[in-house]
């Protein structure tokens, strides 16, 4: 398969899911499998483990989440890396997105008649936002990693495995935190996907080099 038309046919896969899955949280807002995931996730817990969780979610709270985007775009573009430090940019438009579906959809986040409340949030549960971010973010910093040859290969392989890492990681911290449900984490991957292919595909076509640009 073309690595230009895998993000078309990964973009379908994940539309056609995530409004199947929305339209099944909206008439189960406490499915009996996200309780039971959770539960089995919140079932050991201890302040460490508090500590390490919401660290790994503070690169999705404002303003952590808008200084990150900024300050690695300007990385890029200090760099000579332009064109990668405009499409960096153009993710903070996602936030207006995540806003959008989550106020359509409209569920309520768990609370702790249900679960072990350690954050408290705002906004509806559906899908995670943290989760999205996560993996557009980290995703397109795979994809430039994997692009990207004039990166020493250290550094691209630094940044590709800690980009894995919080990927991996982020759906756990939202459901042990008790700020989602699991199946708000998996909209949040779907919706992840469905930006992070039109982002990947409008980067990765080709296009004429410019003066000055390294790519």
């Amino acid at each position: 398969m073309n690595k230009l038309n895998t993000p078309i046919f990964l973009l379908l896969f994940a539309i056609i899911g995530f409004i199947l899955l929305g339209f099944w949280v909206t008439i189960n807002p406490i499915p009996e499998l996200d309780l039971q995931i959770s539960l089995f996730v919140q079932k050991h817990h201890s302040d460490v483990m508090d500590k390490i969780m919401l660290g790994i979610s503070l690169f999705g709270e404002l303003p952590y989440s808008l200084l990150m985007v900024v300050l690695i775009a300007l990385l890029f573009y200090l760099f000579k890396y332009k064109r990668e430090s405009y499409f960096i940019l153009s993710i903070l438009s996602s936030g207006l997105v995540i806003l959008g579906v989550k106020s359509i959809i409209n569920r309520p986040r768990p609370t702790e008649f249900y679960v072990r409340l350690v954050e408290i949030n705002r906004f509806q549960s559906f899908p995670s936002g943290h989760v999205m971010s996560y993996f557009l973010f980290f995703g397109f910093m795979i994809v430039l990693m994997r692009h990207l040859k004039s990166i020493p290969r250290l550094t691209r392989n630094i940044i590709s495995y800690s980009s894995l890492f919080f990927i991996f990681t982020i759906p756990f911290s939202r459901i042990y935190l008790g700020a989602h449900w699991f199946s708000d984490t998996i909209g949040g991957i779907l919706l992840g996907l469905i930006c992070l292919c039109p982002l990947s595909y409008f980067y990765l076509k080709p296009h004429k080099r410019r003066i000055g640009d390294k790519t």
